[in-house]
Parts: structure tokens; sequence; C-alpha cells
């Protein structure tokens, strides 16, 4: 059925990965929320557990190797309310780092290693930065 708007729901995780204080934010290198930064992540993969997809998201996209601690709360993109079109729940879990060092995939073209506190003015995901402090409490205490 090409052409079709694909009217399902998907399933997202992301990973807010700290290491000595500070989390990473990757920026998307194509739609959707292209030139905006987050936290790295993607779809759930059929019969994959949600631990399982955010560590092989993060190692895909990061080549970052994390230990996924807990989940930090829940967003939602709905279609022409967050600036795409596909209806996203997207299950962001409080990481620590581990190993390697950022090796970026062809989705995304920066990442930064940031003070929580300390974000700019980069174009951020809606309702990043309350996500970031739930990752904060679960991580940092």
């Amino acid at each position: 059925m090409s052409g079709e708007p694909d009217n399902r729901v998907q399933l997202a995780v992301s990973a807010g990965i700290f290491r000595d204080g500070k989390i990473l934010l990757v920026r998307r290198a194509r739609e959707p929320a292209k030139g905006v930064y987050t936290f790295p992540g993607g779809r759930v993969e059929f019969g994959e557990s949600l631990i399982e997809a955010v560590a092989r998201e993060v190692r895909e996209e990061t080549g970052l190797s994390i230990d996924v601690i807990a989940l930090a709360g829940f967003r939602e993109a709905l279609p022409g309310k967050t600036g795409g079109s596909g209806h996203y729940v997207i299950l962001p879990f409080a990481a620590r780092w581990i190993a390697n060092e950022v090796a970026l995939n062809d989705e995304l073209d920066d990442a930064r290693w940031l003070t929580p506190d300390n974000l700019g003015s980069l174009p951020i995901t809606h309702g990043l930065e309350a996500t970031i402090e739930a990752a904060r409490k679960i991580v940092l205490g």
C-alpha cells in the first residue's frame, strides 16, 4: 500500500547517558527532527526487550557501551503536533557510559557531552529538559 500514511503507533526507546556528570546529546542528521539535539535511540524491533533495544540503538548510533539503569518517563510524538507525521511512543532510559568513544552513524551529525544545567541555545526535542532531569535524578541521585 505504497503512498498511504502509516497509521500505526511506533514504539521507540532512547538513552540519557551520563559520563563524569555530563549527558550526551546527539543531533539528528535527517527527518524526523533533522538538526535537533536529543538522546540517541530508535525503534524497538519485534521480539526485542526494551533494555536490549536501547543498548542496541545506542551502540549502532554512537558506538558506546552503556549500563541501562531505569526508565526515566515517557514521551509521545503525535502526528502534526510535534513536527512529524508519525505517532511515536518514546521510552527514555537513564544510563551510564561504560566504554568506547562516540563514533556517529549516518543518522546523526554531531554529539556533545554537556552539563545538564547548561544546554545553551541548542535546538532540542520537546520535553527533553524534563527528561534530562528525570534521568539525572536516577543516575546521580
